[in-house]
């Protein structure tokens, strides 16, 4: 059995390394311009004039959290009244507090004679 030398490796030249990190550069540069979203050219805040009535709440900033504050205090309200729902079929609205007392009333250990 003879071992017969392995031939050395070649080197790498310098120019080949720079090659290769060029070639990964331009590819980082045309990966962030073709698949990163860009910055929108004009402002998106500002309401735009042509918006129907029941979506103007949509326009501005301020007027969507005019419109969040006013359905807030409206299911508060809703939440804390007494009301039909529908008035054919017998079902009523109750204050929370109201429903969570008689649903406990309903589903309380009945006493043994």
């Amino acid at each position: 059995m003879s071992d017969t030398p392995s031939p050395s490796p070649r080197p790498v030249s310098t120019l080949a390394v720079a090659g290769i990190f060029v070639l990964l550069a331009i590819f980082g540069v045309l990966a962030r311009s073709y698949y990163l979203p860009t910055l929108p050219a004009e402002p998106q805040n500002e309401a735009p004039d042509h918006l129907p009535k029941d979506l103007a709440w949509r326009a501005t900033h301020d007027s969507r959290r005019a419109y969040l504050l006013s359905l807030r205090q409206k299911q508060a309200d809703q939440a804390a009244a007494y009301g039909w729902v529908d008035k054919a079929n017998g079902v009523v609205q109750l204050p929370l507090d109201r429903a969570m007392d008689l649903v406990i009333q309903e589903n309380a250990p009945k006493p043994t004679p």
